[in-house]
Parts: C-alpha cells; structure tokens; sequence
C-alpha cells in the first residue's frame, strides 16, 4: 500500500482528452478504473492527491488558431476542462492548474505553479504519477519531478500517450532517468508488503 513520504499526482484526466473530447488520447478511459483504484488507496491512508489540469485561456499558443500543434482544448471554466464525472476526486485532492499564460505553454505539473514547495511542506519523497498523455505532460512532470529530487514510480496500466511509439520512448527515457515502472495493483500490492 501507499506509504507515508507518497504522494499520488493525476496528470491532466480531463473531458477533452477523453473520447469525445477536442483532443482525445487513444484508450484514455480506459485508464479510471486503475486511477479510481489508485485514488481510494492513497484517499483511505490520507495521503497526499494532486491533480494537474490544463486552465487555457482563449487564443492559448499552444492552440493551431495561434499557430501551435493543437486544436483548442481545455479552455478554462468550460466542460472541455472538467475532469470526468468517472474519476473519484476525493474532496481533498488539491488542484494545480497549469498552462493558463496566453504565451506561454506549460506541460509539467511543475511549470510555474506551487506543486513543488506543497509537495515539500508535505514531506514527500516519492511521487506515484498518472494521467493524460504519457509522452507529453506525464512525461514532463515525471522528468522534473525527478530532477528536484523526487523518487517517481509511474503507473503503467494508468496512462496512455498520444502517439505509442513516442510514449514507449518517454517510458524508456523516464526509467534511465531512474524512474520506476510499475502498475496500479502491483505498486498497492508491493507497498503493502514493506
């Protein structure tokens, strides 16, 4: 089971990168059950829950209107940006809220919000990341969770990229990086017998 010094961050599971949504991950729905599972876990211990999300302003960048790589998604107070009904957000999950200046884009939990100083007020050594998309914002959160410092397991069966090649190749790069590999059942299963 999760343990004190863990703290569980969800990566961007919002309405638009689900199916239906402006920018959809392949086989994103698939990953809530193992989320939902992760976060009664971690919400039974009382143990730390972070949940990132993009809060884009209209005319974001990153949006192809502006000349970026996507369509308009996730823009702040819309549905597109809601997190789904299906994921079991306890009450005490904290919400960081990231890409939201019109210039600039953002995709790590890290990138200029206060998940890192919480994360420390928290004690936290080790943080279990999940979420939407393996080879974009997981990526970049895991990578600069890792570089300050963090111990970063991943959860295999609750993520999922956007293309699978580049997200085999951002797992590849996170595990040289000395993240750990793993998945929902084995990590509650291989934390409840230390």
């Amino acid at each position: 089971m999760p343990e004190h010094g863990d703290a569980l961050i969800v990566v961007d599971v919002q309405k638009d990168f689900l199916a239906g949504g402006a920018l959809p991950v392949p086989g994103a729905g698939e990953i809530l059950a193992p989320l939902n599972f992760c976060l009664d876990a971690f919400s039974e211990r009382k143990l730390p829950i972070f949940v990132t999300r993009d809060w884009h302003p209209e005319g974001h960048c990153s949006f192809r209107e502006r000349g970026g790589p996507w369509p308009r998604h996730c823009v702040a107070g819309t549905q597109g940006a809601d997190f789904p009904e299906a994921l079991r957000l306890p009450p005490a999950a904290a919400v960081i809220s990231k890409g939201s200046e019109p210039k600039r884009d953002a995709y790590s939990g890290f990138d200029e919000t206060n998940l890192e100083e919480q994360l420390l007020a928290l004690q936290v050594r080790r943080v279990v990341i999940a979420g939407l998309a393996t080879d974009y914002c997981v990526r970049a959160t895991a990578r600069d969770a890792l570089q300050r410092g963090f111990s970063v397991a991943i959860l295999l069966d609750a993520v999922r990229s956007v293309d699978y090649q580049t997200g085999q190749r951002a797992l590849a790069e996170l595990r040289e990086q000395g993240a750990t590999l793993t998945d929902s059942s084995k990590f509650i299963g291989e934390a409840a017998t230390l």
